[in-house]
């Protein structure tokens, strides 16, 4: 009877005990379970911003099965080990949001002042040449007359055609003697004859092979090396002001192309060209942000020197 007193009593004393410890700890749970939704959401936000097109990746942070308590250990440890890396999480996911949001304002930067740049080009090349203005004739006196009698203006010349570019013969023969590759791969059959024009250094014709190859294949993965070529054929034929503007498109268009990285390089190179340093200096930088890791020796050396021809800090 004494022991089953005892038992009663001590069941009865400890009860609200039980009762007292179980909310909290309920609580706490609760708010995990809630930090970690929040979480959740957060990530799924920063691979819509990362990825537009689609996350490719799955979510590698799953719910753990509920840890085992072994007898005599802290009720409380398990809550405050997960709260604690829910926190680092946290921290975490701020970071890279933070890093984000500030790659997406300077790549806004480099796209708004490359635009003024490229229409403030543009219009340079349509611009249409005035011809100069016809000065009048010196008065012609007349034998008899008592005031001079102002000549006529001569009627302006109209401004004669632009004149074709002349191609002799033997150019003619020796663009024809370059064979046009032919293995059944369309695309690249395109652009390797595009690269062989412009190895023999015939940059206009490279150039009109190369954009005929970007406007029918665009969307093939090749378009990014034909692209690229196509502003080296400029660079090569001195005119870095059409150069720049198809080395940006192409880097704007296809960032994850097979020479998206050159034409950033090759880029910074055509706005030193046209004395437009501080430009280039931008552009080194976002080439280091965004691919940094990934670039070959030759890319980076290019960088490097770039970087101290346009004197950025």
């Amino acid at each position: 009877m004494r022991h089953a007193f005892f038992a009663t009593s001590c069941l009865a004393w400890s009860a609200p005990l039980l009762l007292a410890i179980a909310p909290p700890a309920l609580a706490q749970t609760a708010s995990v379970d809630a930090r970690v939704g929040r979480l959740e959401k957060e990530m799924k936000a920063v691979q819509r911003k990362v990825f537009p097109a689609g996350a490719p990746i799955e979510a590698e942070i799953v719910r753990s099965a509920a840890p085992s308590i072994s007898p005599g250990s802290p009720s409380s440890s398990p809550i405050s080990d997960l709260t604690a890396r829910v926190g680092a999480l946290e921290s975490q996911l701020a970071s890279i949001t933070g890093q984000v949001e500030e790659n997406s304002f300077k790549l806004k930067q480099l796209e708004d002042s490359f635009n003024k740049y490229k229409a403030e080009i543009e219009g340079r090349l349509l611009q249409p040449e005035t011809p100069p203005a016809v000065k009048p004739t010196a008065a012609a006196s007349v034998a008899g007359d008592t005031a001079p009698v102002a000549a006529k203006p001569a009627a302006p010349k109209p401004a004669p055609a632009p004149a074709t570019p002349v191609v002799s013969e033997a150019r003619k023969a020796a663009v024809a003697a370059i064979e046009r590759p032919d293995t059944g791969d369309a695309p690249m059959d395109a652009y390797s004859y595009g690269y062989r024009l412009w190895d023999a250094k015939y940059y206009p014709e490279a150039q009109a092979q190369l954009k005929a190859t970007v406007d029918k294949y665009g969307t093939s993965p090749v378009a990014s090396r034909a692209q690229n070529l196509l502003g080296r054929a400029y660079l090569d034929e001195g005119k870095p002001a059409l150069a720049s503007v198809a080395f940006y498109e192409n880097y704007q268009k296809r960032p994850r192309g097979d020479r998206a990285p050159d034409s950033l390089a090759y880029l910074g190179e055509a706005l030193i060209q046209l004395k437009k340093p501080a430009d280039a200096c931008k552009v080194y930088a976002e080439l280091e942000q965004v691919y940094g890791t990934s670039l070959s020796a030759s890319l980076r050396g290019m960088m490097d020197k770039g970087r101290t021809r346009a004197k950025c800090s």
